[in-house]
């Protein structure tokens, strides 16, 4: 008498038999085994503060540089859906491709945070600076960055974006927490790589460098500043509106019809030659014996006072 087997039980039990067997952990000749450590093993995922701050200037720490990552996300968010076509991102960087920029945001959004301390108390002196908010430490200490007091009772937080009469082009852009330390971010070698640096020395000089040298805007920290502030405060805080605010005319941006026509007839220039190349943080410390400071003001590598 004959057996018959269902097909479908046949190559059900042949498949079976060609499933792989499942990986073992690795057996030391003692015949102990042993898991082999994720590939990102021993990275830092929180930012590090250092235990100078008091509770409740970690507190404003965290949440400001919760803002800071917020602000990073939603820029790169918004160059990934429209990429280098909209409106916002040709205003801040012209028609330089949009990797870079990419690549500076999510840095900060999910770069390891391990070489990056920031401190509370003042080991260079320059608190002192009666308007001081903080400063990157230099050659001091390369991957630090020092938060003075005045940071913690003047920067506002993100919620407030376009709020009492806020505009990106007229306002300061350390005026909230988060803006300011993506800025201070950048200073330091973990997120701006001795890359990221000033270019532009204003809002309307920013402006103008991404229409005259847009390979310099994407790794401009000012410009990367403002391109953020702007596309969250149009996407998110104020939907379809924002809060960009205008440019005012200065004297030295107005024309006159000869030099106009000059500036027509002639290519696109480079920047100066003293910004062709980015300062290299780590030449220099800190200034040291500085006794006065303009408002808002914070020293980079080499002595060269910063004022944002």
């Amino acid at each position: 008498m004959r057996c018959s087997v269902p097909i479908a039980a046949v190559f059900a039990a042949a498949g079976a038999l060609a499933l792989p067997a499942p990986v073992q952990p690795r057996a030391d000749s003692d015949g102990h085994s042993h898991e082999t450590a994720p590939w990102d093993d021993g990275a830092t995922k929180d930012f590090v503060i250092h235990e100078s701050c008091n509770s409740t200037e970690m507190i404003q720490l965290r949440k400001g540089l919760a803002d800071a990552v917020t602000l990073a996300d939603h820029a790169k968010q918004h160059i990934l859906r429209f990429g280098n076509s909209s409106e916002h991102y040709r205003k801040y960087f012209g028609d330089a491709p949009s990797a870079e920029a990419i690549g500076n945001y999510e840095r900060v959004i999910s770069g390891d945070r391990g070489n990056a301390l920031f401190r509370c108390d003042n080991p260079d002196g320059n608190c002192n600076q009666p308007e001081w908010g903080g400063h990157w430490r230099g050659e001091n200490a390369t991957n630090e960055t020092v938060i003075c007091p005045l940071s913690y009772s003047t920067r506002r937080p993100l919620e407030q974006l376009c709020a009492l009469g806020f505009t990106v082009a007229e306002s300061e852009s350390n005026t909230y927490f988060g803006s300011d330390l993506l800025h201070r971010l950048y200073h330091m070698p973990a997120f701006g790589e001795d890359h990221v640096e000033h270019f532009a020395e204003d809002y309307a000089g920013a402006l103008e460098l991404a229409k005259t040298n847009s390979s310099y805007a994407t790794h401009d920290s000012d410009i990367l500043q403002y391109f953020a502030l702007d596309v969250y405060a149009y996407d998110i805080a104020v939907p379809g509106v924002g809060c960009a605010g205008t440019v005012a005319e200065t004297a030295s941006s107005m024309e006159t019809p000869t030099s106009s026509a000059m500036t027509t007839s002639m290519p696109a220039q480079s920047p100066p030659s003293s910004v062709t190349e980015p300062p290299t943080p780590t030449t220099a410390g800190v200034a040291k014996g500085v006794t006065s400071a303009p408002q808002n003001c914070h020293t980079h590598a080499g002595g060269e006072l910063h004022c944002v």
